[in-house]
């Protein structure tokens, strides 16, 4: 590799041996952030787009329930309060509280577990707050999200205590007693409940989006690793023709 220059050095070997896989790579991860970041920003645009789009009656059909993932639903029948399930939630104020997750038996005769909204810590029990416990015929209208798994810090559910982590929607309907029932939660917009509780319109979407950072970082990286290169030969030639 001594016989021939670039950039008016004469490589050596092994560094050029380490740092041309070390910049490949380099430029890879940063191709791959952007990949990521327009996948990123198309999944974002579909979510507004259904976000958009009119309340359908849910689906009589849900094979592919990730596939109905935040879009706007309509459904009608009678709540099952009996029955009412609580998912610990914070507000975005940091209050404790919980999230009330009720069976609603559809005109049809399926189910589907609705979550009606939130409420503060000191009120989770329902015999608080009877007049947000309706009776009779609604009409519930809200976001379609399939359940989801338990995190990696986040405790198991207290199936028994009827205390609620995570979203497993399974273990949910089989506490519940219903079947057959919607693969999906119906969440709740923020029509007002009557007493004021729950307090609907509690999904949060939200993306994170930190790909341009990152591709910004892999390319910096691969031009810092080229001028040390450069800088590197460039002082062992200062430093040889010094000595001659």
């Amino acid at each position: 590799m001594n016989g021939f220059t670039i950039f008016g050095i004469r490589p050596l070997f092994w560094p050029t041996f380490f740092t041309i896989p070390a910049f490949i790579t380099l430029i890879g991860l940063g191709v791959w952030q952007l990949d990521r970041l327009h996948r990123k920003l198309d999944l974002i645009a579909q979510v507004q787009l259904r976000m958009a789009e009119p309340a359908i009656p849910v689906p009589t059909d849900i094979p592919d329930p990730d596939a109905l993932k935040f879009r706007r639903l309509e459904t009608h029948g009678h709540f099952l309060h009996d029955r009412e399930m609580h998912l610990l939630a914070h507000t975005s104020h940091g209050q404790l509280g919980y999230q009330i997750i009720t069976p609603l038996i559809e005109d049809s005769g399926r189910y589907i577990l609705v979550n009606r909204g939130w409420v503060p810590d000191t009120m989770r029990d329902p015999a608080l707050r009877p007049e947000g416990q309706v009776e009779g015929p609604v009409t519930i209208r809200g976001l379609a999200r399939p359940g989801w798994g338990q995190g990696a810090f986040v405790p198991d559910n207290a199936v028994d205590a009827n205390f609620w982590f995570w979203g497993d929607l399974n273990a949910m309907a089989k506490k519940a007693g219903i079947s057959p029932y919607a693969p999906v939660f119906l969440e709740a917009d923020d029509t007002p409940n009557p007493g004021g509780l729950p307090i609907g319109g509690q999904t949060r979407i939200t993306f994170v989006n930190d790909h341009l950072q990152y591709a910004f970082t892999w390319f910096a990286l691969s031009i810092v690793l080229v001028v040390i290169y450069l800088l590197f030969h460039r002082a062992r030639a200062q430093s040889l023709g010094q000595q001659n």
